[in-house]
């Protein structure tokens, strides 16, 4: 019986209603033939349409008409004499076939009745035959005016509707289900498959989120002490770093009903519906309660209130937003409904809806160190078939700055690389050509570059490699390369260290290493190129930053215009007077400047390695850090702190 019953309550799968959506569609087909079969037997059985030159040559002149009637002034029907119908002389009418015989239309009675008398004399006619005029109505074309418009109407009511309905997961057909929620269900009959085991990298947020899952499936452990179940959980961190996964996991692992959902779901263009929704996805989620609702991207709904990038006439968004702070935490009742977020832009979001009591938990997630990658590497490496020599701590020290996403894609390029050259297995080779590719580009051997530009672009990355080898706290160079990939033309590669703090001095190096490529140009050739737009742009931002957020200027102070909350960039004026705008500009020229000057000193001073560098680019291309340490000598490298920093190269466009 009980098996019977979960037959019974199985709720019906989409196919099984796409296949009955296709079961009705014949009918629909067969109504449409039967109505144009019928206008087509409706017209064959009518009068014959003929012109008025026949009509007085042939019929008037044979005295064969019979009667003549004009309808509604527009169109005259010819009635013939019984006597006078033959197959031959007119051909489809067989003798005592009632008329209206033939049919033409004029344009006005005036001008057929002068016509008709005109032929009356021409003809030398006794008579004409007798002439009526009668109004009628078309009821069928009528009718068919009125009913045909609303039945397309009906069926797009009754079939297209209910299909966007389930596309979109708004309910299902009922066309009013609009303001539904679209949350999709899982639970023990739709689990999620992903586990904390195949989260890696992220233990203190695991930890955080298991305590969540562990209240669920054992309260009494926490509610004898008197204690209560947070209300809300949001997950911030940069994209890729696991924010969506760790939910899944969530969802895999508590034994409750998980409800998920974007944010941009609960927006429409209709107004009223984002509340709408968020009511109905509540009271779902209570009638099932315990149970967690997770919102993903909850940015989408949650930016903050009332400030200056919010002109806009539609409000659909902030009604929608308290409604979901009225629910979380309003006058009424949330019992048992634990609700998760995640966003990559929690620096927009509304105060409200951040404080506790609402999110009580804020769990932050940080690109992965060096043990972090190394075991989101184990995760991505298990299902490949691989060579003996993949070292997985090898790999997460070359990829420094990278997040989940990109080393599973990573492991996904190298595959595909292994694949397209025929290999048996995965090896480092393909690792670390997939890491170039991802991080500069594709590999562009095609592009035509001439002799002359060529030995520029040489010069400009000698230049970068050069400066970088001499200076205290550059970047560790691993190899530099003139073969176009992507938009750049040629890449110096470097293994960032990792800090968590920066001082000035290593913001200086970087400074000096991003300016040496011009100065390289400026110093071999007198004249510099437009190679440099990628430096100038990111030499000029660090310039900025330096001086305006970090304090590192003497003239500034220690003053920093760093807006932490976002509320400076959706204002309308400047945190900082026109005075010091000016102050900081000509300060951040007078670094830049400075830097270039130390750049072309450095390259002046070791101009012969310079030379030797930018020939050996030239001859191939691609010069390893075994020939770099026969030019420049063991670089002498300081005891660095691990970085947790962006991606490891730096190109020129």
């Amino acid at each position: 019986m009980n098996e019977k019953n979960k037959e019974k309550k199985a709720p019906k799968k989409s196919s099984d209603t796409d296949n009955s959506f296709r079961r009705k569609m014949p009918w629909v087909y067969v109504l449409l033939l039967v109505f144009f079969v019928g206008q087509f037997v409706l017209n064959s059985f009518g009068p014959t349409e003929t012109t008025w030159s026949t009509f007085e040559e042939e019929m008037l002149a044979n005295e064969d008409v019979a009667k003549i009637v004009v309808i509604n002034k527009e169109e005259v029907e010819i009635y013939l004499k019984e006597d006078k119908i033959t197959e031959v002389k007119y051909p489809g009418w067989k003798t005592g076939a009632r008329g209206p015989h033939y049919t033409f239309t004029i344009g006005s009675v005036e001008s057929f009745e002068n016509r008709l008398q005109a032929a009356k004399e021409n003809q030398n006619l006794s008579q004409i035959p007798e002439v009526k005029y009668t109004n009628q109505t078309a009821w069928f074309t009528t009718i068919l005016a009125w009913i045909l418009p609303m039945v397309i109407i009906v069926a797009i009511w009754l079939y297209l509707i209910p299909m966007v309905g389930r596309s979109r997961g708004t309910g299902g057909a009922n066309p009013f289900d609009f303001g539904k929620s679209g949350a999709k269900l899982m639970d023990k009959h739709n689990k999620s498959k992903v586990t904390f085991d195949e989260v890696a990298g992220m233990e203190a947020a695991k930890l955080e989120i298991k305590e969540i899952v562990e209240f669920l499936k054992t309260p009494d452990k926490y509610t004898r002490l008197g204690a209560k179940i947070p209300k809300g959980v949001i997950i911030v961190g940069p994209p890729g770093t696991g924010k969506t996964l760790l939910a899944k996991a969530v969802a895999g692992e508590a034994q409750v009903p998980f409800f998920h959902i974007s944010g941009s779901e609960f927006v429409e263009m209709f107004v009223g519906v984002g509340a709408s929704r968020v009511r109905d996805l509540f009271k779902k989620a209570k009638l099932k309660a315990p149970s967690i609702i997770f919102i993903d991207e909850i940015d989408a709904i949650g930016r903050a209130r009332g400030n200056a990038a919010s002109f806009r006439s539609n409000d659909e968004r902030e009604s929608t937003l308290n409604q979901l702070l009225a629910e979380m935490d309003g006058f009424g009742t949330n019992t048992g409904v634990i609700v998760l977020a995640a966003t990559n832009r929690a620096d927009i979001l509304d105060r409200a809806l951040l404080r506790p009591g609402r999110f009580d938990r804020h769990i932050y997630l940080e690109l992965p160190d060096l043990v972090e990658r190394k075991a989101i590497f184990g995760v991505h490496l298990k299902p490949l078939k691989l060579s003996n020599e993949i070292d997985a701590e090898r790999l997460a020290g070359q990829t420094p700055g990278f997040s989940g996403a990109d080393i599973a894609n990573i492991c996904n390029e190298a595959a595909l690389i292994a694949a397209r050259k025929g290999q048996d297995n995965i090896d480092m080779r393909n690792f670390s050509e997939a890491i170039d590719r991802i991080v500069a580009g594709l590999e562009n051997k095609n592009k035509i570059v001439s002799p002359k530009e060529k030995e520029v672009i040489a010069y400009h990355e000698a230049g970068h490699a050069t400066v970088s080898w001499f200076l205290e706290h550059a970047d560790q160079l691993l190899k530099v390369s003139i073969v176009p990939r992507g938009k750049a033309l040629g890449s110096a590669w470097y293994l960032p260290e990792e800090h968590s703090i920066f001082t000035k001095s290593q913001m200086t190096d970087r400074l000096t290493t991003a300016l040496a490529g011009r100065a390289a140009e400026d110093l071999i050739f007198g004249e510099v190129s437009s190679g440099a737009l990628d430096d100038l742009e990111k030499v000029t931002k660090q310039a900025y930053t330096m001086i305006a957020f970090y304090g590192f200027n003497e003239k500034m102070g220690n003053t920093s215009f760093y807006d932490s909350t976002g509320m400076y960039a959706e204002s309308l004026q400047k945190p900082y007077s026109d005075a010091t705008a000016e102050l900081i500009d000509e300060e951040v020229r007078k670094l830049v400047e400075k830097n270039y000057a130390r750049a072309k000193t450095i390259l002046a001073q070791h101009r012969k390695e310079l030379k030797k560098l930018a020939d050996l680019l030239m001859e191939q291309e691609v010069v390893e850090k075994a020939d770099l340490e026969a030019i420049f000598g063991k670089r002498k490298l300081k005891n660095q702190e691990p970085r947790n920093d962006t991606k490891l190269t730096k190109l020129i466009s």
